[in-house]
């Protein structure tokens, strides 16, 4: 029997380098894709690259995240985030393949008391947000076909991430017998790629389609991550706590971050483990990469 084809565009990101590895682990036969080879800001580009694929699944992992820079790059996170993920949706739908693409928490505005659902209204307050909002819409609109799923405050073993920032600040600070500091009344749930990776090939095969949140259950503070994540690098430096006020930053951020993935819930799908049970398993692939690059 043939695997199933799956076209993964931003596969050198931080998700989709592991999405690409997880869906071969799966029995998929994986496409990658990336800029220059495929440009989500010229639609002939990404109609002739999914065209070409021909792809049953077509995963778009791509994104403009530099969420601060988006505030004065509005053109640009709008090609990117918006018009981008319609074209590949369009095109996903006219070689009937199902279209995944992956948003955000930024499109609401963190000010409810309880969990994000799928049910909220969305309400960004970046272009950020609004971009990735749009993009969800676009998607949507273009290929009915399709699941979307938004996640929050991810780490993974690729690319930039929180996690690294912090060690390469805490090892700084250390070493000058300085402290970091950092907010702490943002509230989310700290998200492998792992585990996104997990819930996301568990839910493609299935007839579900729609808006889905998929971040790792129970939540903390940025401040409480920090703390975490420098306990676990045995990192002897202080940890201080700020507020958002004190710490500004050009684009606004969701106070509150936390995504109730209900949907997954509801219809018995959802598979991600709590916060802290996954960033202890991204420390041991982290480890067992080590081991590998270190035997090589």
């Amino acid at each position: 029997m043939n695997e199933p084809r799956m076209l993964v565009i931003g596969s050198n990101g931080q998700l989709g380098t592991d999405l690409c590895r997880e869906a071969r682990r799966g029995g998929y036969d994986v496409r990658e894709i990336d800029y220059p080879d495929i440009d989500l800001a010229d639609r002939r580009s990404v109609e002739r690259r999914v065209a070409e694929s021909g792809a049953a699944y077509v995963i778009n992992c791509a994104a403009y995240t530099a969420v601060d820079d988006c505030e004065t790059n509005r053109e640009r996170a709008f090609a990117l985030n918006a018009d981008g993920p319609g074209a590949v949706a369009a095109a996903a739908a006219s070689i009937g393949a199902r279209m995944v693409h992956i948003s955000t928490d930024y499109v609401f505005d963190g000010c409810k008391a309880e969990p994000y659902d799928e049910n909220d209204p969305p309400n960004p307050q970046s272009v950020y947000g609004k971009s990735k909002l749009a993009g969800e819409r676009n998607v949507a609109a273009s290929c009915e076909n399709h699941q979307i799923f938004r996640i929050a405050w991810l780490y993974g073993l690729h690319g930039s991430n929180f996690v690294f920032t912090i060690r390469s600040l805490a090892e700084k600070n250390a070493a000058s017998g300085g402290a970091i500091t950092v907010v702490n009344d943002q509230f989310g749930s700290p998200t492998s790629t792992r585990e996104v990776c997990r819930q996301v090939l568990h839910v493609l095969p299935t007839g579900l389609a729609g808006v889905f949140h998929a971040t790792c259950e129970g939540w903390c503070t940025w401040f409480d991550f920090t703390k975490e994540i420098v306990a676990a690098a045995g990192i002897p430096v202080e940890v201080r706590p700020c507020t958002s006020a004190e710490f500004p930053r050009p684009a606004p951020r969701p106070k509150n971050s936390i995504l109730e993935n209900e949907r997954l819930k509801r219809a018995g799908m959802a598979v991600m483990t709590d916060w802290k049970s996954a960033f202890r398993e991204f420390l041991r692939d982290e480890a067992d990469v080590g081991e590998e690059t270190c035997t090589k």
